[in-house]
């Protein structure tokens, strides 16, 4: 998948791009978004700088698979133009590489058909349909199974199946949307009784989220050779959990309104293009962990399925704000420490047959490695060992006003780093 779009040293004329640490020209992420005064449309990320696709279109400056992509972008919402697949995708994005170039024989046009990012409203990029969560991450898996079951972390069905559990698709939010925290039954181990109120360790889950371009029929499994051809592209996600809430319902089925009030997630599609030079293998077994069924098995998957990203989380509270301090880094983790490609998600989600619709998202579940959790209750130990902040502060769980702030890198040597944007939400008060 490796083409010109990738070379390192190609610049656009749209100055901020060029050694941007998120959008340069080699990226070009998909969303929706609406500019100062004006309705959704269509968008393409570059440097500060948004593109205004559904501009582009009506210049005239698509034609074939690319206009094909683009006119099935309009109205607000990519999903018709994720459910083209990959052609019109790679197509739209080579000739947006040619004209946003700097060399581009329609800079003059296009230079008018860009919008200032900080003047502009980012949208979801996509009407969700359904929202899948997993629990692909197996050090964070271990790491929450240890503070219930410390003799027994992993439960015995982990290394067989990607486990998972069907959201609330309806809230899912973009970055930035504010975060209320939920109310709902609570019970501590100190009390009898459950009773109702906020919860009171409210958390974050630091996340990748998967978007399906192409579905399946309902009854038709999507073999895992085909699995990659079904993703449109990937996210951040943030999977707010209110871990109180969710100690005293999950059982016997489950996450439900511990995680059904909120999740957010960045607003740029990062499609598989854009991704493909940071592809890498997916890391080896433990030895005597199981081999992976035939339905999850694909060698080229297995060889290029792993993504090397780079993932981050912030926080930044009121006291901090207040002291002109910048956010505090929780987090350092990375994406290859998933133990299910995205591939294998998509696979074992429709090996049943459920059908997959254009738009649906996936979440891989919580991201940690031993240099990096990827939330609270990982860093806290439950509750027990605080955070200690440059204001003075202390977090056991977040407080309303807190802000937290997930960030995603991919870099590899004698290619252009690519990123994602951010994925912040602040936490306000319950109802």
């Amino acid at each position: 998948m490796l083409d010109h779009t990738h070379l390192a040293a190609r610049r656009s004329f749209v100055t901020s791009a060029n050694g941007h640490a998120e959008f340069p020209i080699q990226n070009l992420p998909l969303g929706v978004f609406s500019p100062a005064g004006g309705t959704k449309r269509a968008g393409v990320a570059i440097g500060d700088e948004v593109l205004d696709l559904d501009a582009v279109l009506a210049a005239g400056l698509l034609d074939g698979a690319a206009e094909e992509a683009a006119a099935a972008a309009k109205g607000g919402a990519l999903n018709a133009m994720l459910a083209l697949g990959t052609p019109p995708r790679r197509a739209l994005r080579h000739r947006l590489f040619e004209l946003l170039g700097d060399d581009s024989a329609e800079r003059s046009r296009v230079e008018g058909m860009l919008h200032a990012a900080n003047n502009c409203v980012l949208h979801l990029p996509a009407r969700i349909g359904d929202y899948t969560d997993f629990y692909a991450g197996i050090t964070h898996a271990a790491n929450v199974g240890a503070l219930f079951r410390p003799d027994n972390p992993l439960l015995p069905n982990y290394k067989y199946v990607p486990i998972g559990y069907h959201g609330r698709a309806s809230s899912v939010v973009a970055s930035g949307h504010a975060v209320r925290r939920p109310n709902g039954q609570r019970k501590p181990a100190s009390e009898t009784t459950p009773s109702f109120g906020p919860s009171r360790n409210l958390d974050y889950e630091l996340e990748l989220g998967i978007w399906i371009g192409p579905g399946n029929a309902l009854g038709e499994p999507i073999p895992i050779g085909e699995a990659g051809q079904h993703i449109a592209g990937f996210c951040l996600l943030n999977d707010w959990s209110a871990r109180d809430i969710q100690g005293w319902e999950y059982q016997p089925l489950g996450p439900f309104l511990a995680k059904n009030f909120c999740t957010t997630i960045s607003p740029w599609i990062v499609t598989p293009e854009a991704m493909a030079p940071f592809r890498s293998s997916q890391p080896k077994r433990p030895e005597g962990d199981p081999k992976p069924m035939h339905y999850l098995w694909d060698e080229r998957d297995q060889a290029s399925g792993a993504l090397e990203l780079e993932l981050e989380v912030f926080l930044l509270t009121p006291g901090m704000r207040e002291k002109g301090l910048p956010p505090h880094r929780l987090s350092l983790a990375h994406a290859c420490a998933l133990y299910w490609t995205p591939a294998q998600l998509v696979a074992h989600h429709a090996c049943g047959g459920c059908n997959l619709r254009p738009g649906d998202l996936l979440g891989t579940g919580t991201i940690s490695t031993e240099s990096g959790f990827g939330s609270l209750l990982e860093i806290t130990r439950g509750g027990k060992q605080p955070v200690e902040l440059a204001s003075g502060e202390t977090r056991r769980f977040l407080e309303d006003g807190d802000e937290v702030v997930l960030r995603g890198h991919a870099r590899r040597e004698g290619f252009a780093g690519i990123g994602f944007g951010e994925c912040r939400g602040v936490v306000t008060p319950a109802p």
